[in-house]
């Protein structure tokens, strides 16, 4: 199988580029962000491909990534995502790309809000997303800094509190209980609800 490919860019435009490699010009599909950062054409470039294969005989199609960061979110989305394919995987990566290491915190905190209102997904698709990717990207290493600045709102004092620091104490990291509860504090408009009450919740979406 095709793991990588290093040619000479012939063509691209902002769904795909033409590399020419060993005297063969193969058409590799891509995000707009990946073509805007591969070199015009006639300069040399490296992509790391995933082969798609058309059901009943079909031919092969050319999937490519500037990293392998890139290529482990297709994956993830062509494959946890229920009902995925491969192209529409590209345009899953493609929103992602606005900023990868903010689209793996939005997942991994369960950030439904910022999926939507920075990366443009629906509000289904947001709740399909992380209903799908939860766990998975926890070990997928995304070079580079958050662009997305946030202030996180304070918790309501009392029983919140005491529920995440138990909810903490079960294992689960500060800043998706923190969210988990965030969520949960909006839904009961802040207001006092018993902490052994705000764990079964939260241990509902966890």
């Amino acid at each position: 199988m095709i793991a990588s490919l290093r040619g000479v860019v012939l063509t691209k435009d902002l769904e795909a580029v033409v590399l020419e490699t060993g005297g063969v010009g193969r058409e590799i599909h891509v995000t707009a962000s990946t073509a805007s950062r591969l070199p015009a054409p006639g300069g040399e470039a490296l992509l790391f491909v995933i082969p798609s294969y058309a059901m009943y005989g079909g031919g092969e199609t050319l999937y490519g990534f500037i990293d392998p960061a890139e290529k482990a979110l297709f994956v993830a989305f062509r494959d946890e995502i229920p009902g995925t394919g491969a192209k529409k995987a590209l345009e899953y990566l493609d929103k992602a790309s606005k900023s990868l290491p903010d689209f793996r915190r939005a997942v991994i905190e369960r950030d439904e809000k910022m999926l939507c209102a920075v990366f443009g997904f629906t509000k289904k698709t947001a709740a399909k997303l992380l209903d799908a990717l939860k766990g998975k990207l926890d070990d997928v290493r995304i070079e580079g800094a958050p662009r997305v600045q946030r202030a996180d709102p304070a918790l309501p004092a009392g029983s919140w509190s005491q529920a995440l620091s138990a909810l903490e104490a079960l294992g689960y990291r500060n800043s998706e209980v923190r969210s988990t509860l965030q969520s949960l504090a909006e839904e009961h408009g802040g207001r006092e609800v018993p902490a052994d009450q705000l764990v079964r919740q939260a241990l509902k979406r966890l």
